[in-house]
């Protein structure tokens, strides 16, 4: 897991402009902190900063491999959990290799195949090659586009990073942002391709993009398909264990300190369960890792959203599980810290307005961070599975729009109501998500004889798979890597994908209860009591204090008359919000969340940024 990044300048000779790849490589410290490279060669300028996790003193990069008819350079991120395999379909092919790391294989893998290498891979990665022998960068997105990769187009070339700010590094560019881009914030909704920084795109996910002096083209390797599902349900049930079992075997691959990350909840549980299994044969302890508040489990409030606390559960799957648990408890003052909103702001380049639950995963990666290097996540089993309440609500269910926002007002208020009204009306929101939605719903494909009730649950599936998670992914990405954790998402496997994406909805949840197909694969290991528990999102902290240190620091905010975050935030509405009482629910403090969050990034950007 690394932080790439590069530029193409067909017009120029780039080795003159080590200074600003430096830079370009440098912003991205934080995701390799364990060395860093750069390398050039006439139009092409690639850079590197690694984390270290297989064949550590062998997977520097830029990797190159010099050719007759030129040399072929790679930086990489990621991780192939099937490099050992295709490692030995390349050696019989006549590759010889110098190191033991996936990346060798992916870059000589790329020698032999060219970007069909693509089709062959089974992991997380973002990656580009100069190709020397034909003067042009390929670059290539995982499938579910689990690592991020962004790209800027200029009149001779292209620049592309890990993050946005790799890109806003180069002296060429100027950051700004339009109309388009502040509603990209302001919706829970991540429109494939768009980046939010004008000029920017992302390389979007099971995509090729090649550059070469003709311009830029982009093919699609994968995209989510509809097939017909021939499997009864014992055989369904069989399958997705199996494939579970493979995808956390050749995910627990590293050679550095692992770890789960631990919930209680289903998803987490039944990975970590999994992962406990398989390494006890090698004699060998999962350890694993929790989220909790001061106070939370002995305070807990039960409301719509979360009818318990996390931490019973947790314990049940450390016992059973028999893994070297600790619980990674948060206090209010590290929560509302500013300069931990400021560290969130920073890693995800963008105030993407997740308030306190964005803090507790950079504090508890941060965490983490100090006794492993690799930990796998229960992230994206909602989706795949169907574990969110709007599977579940007909209102969601039949809406003609993003299933999730139906939902959304009602658990996490409205974080638009501080914006000032005519920005408001400027953005038209409403008309963005509906347009965004239809262009969405146009990707799903029915089955002949599929009923309407299946064909509405499979599209409320693919609008998770290729929207909704999207956003989740790319924050794990970000927290996680600016503490420089590699966070591994089995359930993200995209041959688990497909085939679960295929079931039918009442193979899915053929008891009506959330994502019963997950639950019967991995029953076998888990407690009673998660087997038996209902679904319960990340968690947020319940304590008062921290909606009042929230409106200490909005009223500081307010104090500063020339605040550019008053061209965004009505300063009226964030002062009634600023005294408002009863900020006990996560919904109430979005307002605030919200204008500190914008307030902090204007603060990182200016005076360069410009908002148009």
């Amino acid at each position: 897991m690394c932080g790439i990044t590069g530029w193409v300048s067909f017009d120029r000779d780039l080795t003159t402009e080590t200074h600003a790849l430096d830079a370009m490589t440098e912003t991205m410290a934080c995701r390799g902190p364990d060395d860093r490279g750069t390398w050039s060669e006439g139009p092409a300028a690639l850079g590197h900063r690694r984390l270290a996790i297989i064949d550590l003193p062998g997977g520097r990069q830029p990797m190159t491999v010099r050719t007759p008819d030129g040399t072929v350079a790679m930086v990489y991120s990621g991780e192939a959990y099937n490099f050992t395999e295709l490692r030995r379909e390349l050696a019989d092919r006549g590759h010889r290799f110098t190191t033991d790391s996936d990346t060798e294989v992916v870059l000589r893998g790329y020698v032999e195949w060219g970007d069909a290498v693509a089709e062959r891979l089974n992991g997380m990665y973002a990656f580009a090659v100069w190709d020397g022998r034909h003067d042009k960068l390929v670059m290539i997105r995982d499938r579910m586009g689990i690592k991020p990769f962004y790209l800027y187009p200029t009149p001779d070339g292209v620049l592309f990073g890990s993050e946005p700010k790799a890109i806003l590094a180069n002296p060429l560019i100027r950051p700004r942002v339009g109309l388009d881009g502040l509603r990209e914030l302001f919706t829970m909704v991540k429109t494939p391709g768009h980046a939010v920084w004008e000029g920017m795109r992302e390389v979007e996910p099971g995509t090729v993009v090649t550059v070469d002096r003709r311009g830029l083209r982009t093919r699609t390797y994968w995209r989510l398909e509809t097939r017909p599902h021939a499997d009864d349900r014992d055989t369904t049930v069989a399958t997705v264990r199996e494939l579970l079992d493979d995808i956390v075997r050749r995910q627990l691959v590293a050679d550095v300190p692992r770890c789960t990350l631990l919930s209680g909840g289903l998803d987490s549980s039944a990975m970590t369960a999994l992962a406990a299994q398989q390494l006890a044969v090698q004699g060998e302890k999962v350890r694993s890792f929790a989220v909790d508040f001061v106070g939370q489990t002995d305070n807990f409030v039960a409301d719509e959203l979360r009818s318990t606390p996390d931490t019973p559960f947790v314990h049940d799957v450390a016992r059973l599980a028999r893994t070297d648990h600790q619980d990674i408890v948060l206090d209010v003052n590290s929560l509302a810290d500013p300069a931990v909103r400021e560290r969130v702001i920073r890693a995800r380049d963008l105030p993407a307005g997740f308030g306190d639950m964005d803090a507790s995963l950079l504090l508890l990666f941060r965490a983490v961070r100090d006794q492993s290097t690799v930990a796998l996540s229960g992230e994206s089993a909602d989706e795949v599975f169907g574990g969110y309440l709007q599977f579940f609500d007909e209102d969601a269910r039949t809406a003609d729009t993003f299933p999730w926002l139906c939902l959304a007002g009602r658990h996490f208020g409205d974080d638009t109501d501080v914006l000032r009204t005519d920005l408001t009306k400027s953005l038209d929101l409403e008309s963005y998500i509906a347009d965004g939605y239809h262009s969405a719903v146009t990707g799903v494909q029915r089955l002949d004889g599929e009923s309407d009730f299946e064909f509405r649950m499979r599209r409320m599936s693919y609008l998770h798979l290729t929207r909704f998670v999207r956003m989740l992914l790319d924050r794990k990405d970000r927290m996680s890597m600016a503490v420089g954790l590699e966070v591994r998402v089995p359930f993200c496997d995209h041959r688990l994908v497909e085939y679960v994406y295929n079931a039918p909805w009442a193979l899915k949840s053929f008891d009506g209860r959330e994502k019963t197909l997950l639950r019967e694969a991995t029953r076998d290991v888990l407690p009673q009591s998660v087997y038996d528990r209902v679904k319960s999102p990340y968690p947020s902290t319940q304590d008062p204090e921290y909606g009042r240190a929230l409106q200490d620091q909005v009223k500081d905010l307010l104090a500063q008359p020339g605040h550019r975050v008053f061209d965004l935030v009505d300063r009226e509405k964030a002062d009634r919000a600023a005294h408002r009482t009863g900020l006990n629910g996560q919904g109430a403090r979005r307002g605030l969340e919200r204008t500190l969050d914008l307030a902090h990034w204007l603060d990182l950007y200016a005076p360069d940024l410009t908002l148009s």
